[in-house]
């Protein structure tokens, strides 16, 4: 069994998955979409992977604002973590992920990516980030 980490944004889902012990989490993969409210692929490959990986735990990234207070993005998240609950019948639970999107830029600039391609990968690591977060807590 494992848990996965989602990195919920208005085009792409950032998804990650811990290994089998809860130690480590690793980025999985992008899901993007052309419009923001067309989520219904998102959540079929989202149902996919919980299967492909036995997921027993969703965690989703929870973007408050710098100074904790709760804006559109974080309702939207809501609704997401609702449709998420009723598609897979999984516990999700909402992790603060302010700053997880700079930490994983800085960690691709520190490792030599070029700034045109951390596009392609900044949500894989940011939702690894959320998710490594949460595993790290979870173990003390």
């Amino acid at each position: 069994m494992r848990i996965m980490g989602l990195d919920f944004g208005s085009k792409t889902v950032g998804v990650a998955v811990s290994d089998p012990l809860y130690v480590t989490a690793s980025g999985l993969e992008i899901i993007r979409r052309e419009q923001e409210n067309k989520l219904r692929r998102t959540l079929a490959r989202i149902e996919e992977l919980v299967k492909e990986y036995e997921v027993e735990k969703i965690v989703l990234g929870f973007p408050k604002n710098m100074n904790n207070s709760e804006g559109e993005r974080c309702e939207k998240t809501l609704e997401f973590k609702s449709m998420l609950e009723r598609r897979t019948g999984l516990t999700v639970e909402l992790w603060d992920e302010r700053l997880t999107t700079v930490a994983a830029d800085r960690a691709m600039m520190e490792v030599g990516i070029r700034r045109e391609d951390r596009k392609k990968y900044v949500d894989k690591i940011a939702a690894a980030f959320i998710l490594q977060g949460y595993l790290d807590s979870y173990n003390k």
